[in-house]
């Protein structure tokens, strides 16, 4: 990941003007939602034309709003595209084996550093990755692009950690705010998503860019980019009762999605198939489905309007469902960059419509509105499966205006969040960190926990004995006061435990064990890479109030470590961290 500002510098006198005020940095918001919608604009034309050129559609027609394509494209398009896609992957593997970073891992690890490089290649890789077919969203590449720039600006300007971070949630917020034509949606999806909170001082910078975004988007875009949305009919105070049921079915169904994309993901990597033809093979089955119903192709955007979706037959609705569901899985697990955002709305305006004609089926006297539930069922997937149920109610209401809609949209995105937090603990983007290896949920900043090290906090000036010593020679040489432990080791220098300076002047002991009868921690021990949550973890698990810190593979002792310098670090630097937030610093 570059951390240097290769690409740009602002001058000394522009850098040291921006990080006087925290209003100044309302300029550079301004500048990141000018770029973020720039970017929508220009990654939709792009996979616009794709269409246009691979799929031989009419400019202004939307991919997954046709009719039927072409079989023999339908087939070739999305097979080659991820074969190419694959081989693209394998080029950049040679030269570039780092990965790449998002924003929410960027803001959660690293201060809010992310490649510009990597950014773009991401972008390219999901504009590819739409434009041959594939179903996966956009929302993942407007993101990447957006807060890559952000982060860029932010480095030229060698903003604090807490700026630098505040820069990458503009970017997202602009990208949103300009996808969705939802503002309000964008700026609390920086909030949610990719900031891990909300705080006064980054409201306005925040709301400023996914304006601008917004606005820039909609005038540079001649395409809809919005979720299309026709009257919605009387919502009813039962509704509110009902929509929290439909919230359980959509954290269930999202919680499935996911692990399904895990699960292809964990089967290809069992096999020795060659990793270019893992995108090719999922380009293969997405063409297959496509041959019965196009709608399952892209991100959805033309089939993502709710009018259409309440008209079709109710076969075909579920078959669409079924297999737009399988065509998202496919795509993601088997190599395919995007993201699932759009793909949830749709399928969440699906089971939205089927949850209200199960439900008239089951008690015919309901008479559920297929359009609310569209909206209800569209908000609840997708809020489980990003994980930010502000976002989703303020995309609902956006999108339809109606206040008291969005009152049991929230009842259900509420309840459909909780679900997935208790039931599976990770929104999609957190959940794909968790399989290579992450532990991060949020995007909260926990990258100076990491940094936090039991090498930066231990005492290096230990004292060691040999563990054969006696405790008469031990009492000599420590009297009561001159240390509380020492480390004992044996005759190569590894360490063997700690002895308690009290313990060996107790009068009760058995003198002829020498110091090996009162030796403790034997096994528990701290290793200098350890960070300060790993490093608690241990004194707890040992019931210790000291350990000693030992190189990993060598157990030779090289400091000591007490829970309570661990902990007194933790609240200063927890401290300042929190103070560079309000911008009390």
């Amino acid at each position: 990941m570059d951390t240097t500002s290769r690409y740009l510098e602002a001058p000394r006198r522009l850098r040291a003007f921006v990080r006087a005020h925290e209003t100044n940095l309302i300029g550079l918001a301004a500048l990141v939602g000018t770029v973020g919608g720039l970017v929508v604009s220009a990654m939709s034309a792009t996979v616009q034309m794709l269409h246009v050129v691979l799929f031989n559609l009419e400019m202004g027609e939307r991919l997954s709003s046709q009719v039927s394509i072409e079989p023999l494209r339908a087939l070739l398009v999305p097979s080659l595209g991820g074969l190419l896609l694959g081989l693209a992957f394998l080029f950049l593997a040679r030269f570039r084996p780092a990965r790449e970073v998002d924003p929410i891992e960027a803001n959660a690890l690293h201060g809010g550093r992310m490649s510009f490089r990597g950014s773009v290649i991401v972008a390219l890789q999901t504009i590819w990755s739409s434009g041959v077919g594939a179903s996966v969203g956009l929302e993942a590449g407007y993101t990447q692009l957006s807060s890559g720039l952000a982060a860029s600006l932010g480095r030229g300007f060698h903003l604090r950690r807490a700026d630098q971070r505040l820069m990458v949630g503009c970017g997202a917020a602009a990208a949103i705010a300009g996808a969705f034509g939802a503002p309000l949606g964008g700026a609390f999806y920086a909030f949610e998503l990719v900031l891990g909170g909300y705080t006064p001082a980054s409201l306005t910078p925040v709301g400023v860019a996914s304006v601008i975004g917004y606005f820039v988007a909609q005038k540079f875009t001649p395409l809809s980019l919005g979720v299309g949305v026709d009257a919605i009919g009387h919502v009813l105070g039962r509704d509110l009762a009902i929509a929290a049921l439909l919230g359980v079915a959509a954290a269930l169904y999202g919680i499935g999605i996911m692990r399904g994309v895990g699960v292809c993901e964990a089967l290809l990597s069992k096999t020795r198939l060659w990793p270019p033809l893992r995108p090719a093979l999922g380009g293969l089955v997405v063409g297959l489905l496509a041959l019965i119903t196009p709608e399952v192709m892209s991100s959805g955007h033309g089939a993502l309007h709710l009018s259409g979706i309440i008209s079709m037959p109710l076969m075909f609705v579920l078959m669409v469902f079924a297999l737009k569901t399988v065509a998202s899985v496919a795509s993601l697990g088997f190599g395919f960059r995007g993201g699932l955002f759009f793909a949830t709305l749709f399928l969440g305006a699906i089971g939205g419509r089927l949850f209200a004609v199960a439900a008239g089926m089951l008690w015919p006297g309901l008479h559920l509105d297929p359009d609310v539930y569209a909206i209800v069922g569209m908000s609840a997937l997708s809020a489980s499966v990003i994980g930010g149920p502000l976002t989703m109610s303020f995309i609902a209401l956006e999108s339809t205006g109606d206040l008291w809609l969005t009152t049991v949209v929230l009842a259900a995105v509420l309840i459909s969040t909780q679900i997935t937090r208790e039931l599976f603990g990770y929104s999609f983007a957190t959940w794909r960190l968790h399989l290579r290896g992450e532990t991060i949920r949020s995007a909260a900043d926990v990258g100076w926990i990491r940094d936090l090290t039991v090498r930066r906090m231990m005492r290096p000036d230990v004292v060691t004995v040999n563990a054969e010593m006696g405790i008469a020679e031990f009492r000599g040489k420590f009297p009561p006061g001159s240390k509380t432990q020492v480390i004992a080791v044996d005759d190569a220098g590894h360490y063997e435990g700690l002895v308690l300076v009290a313990d060996a002047h107790a009068p009760d002991i058995d003198a002829e064990e020498g110091l090996r009868g009162i030796l403790h921690c034997r096994r528990e021990v701290l290793h200098p890479g350890m960070d300060i949550r790993e490093a608690i973890a241990a004194f707890d698990a040992a019931e210790a109030e000291s350990l000693a810190v030992v190189e990993t593979g060598e157990n030779r002792p090289i400091g000591i470590l007490t829970e309570v310098h661990a902990m007194r670090r933790y609240a200063e630097e927890s401290e300042r961290r929190r103070r560079e937030v309000v911008g009390d610093v």
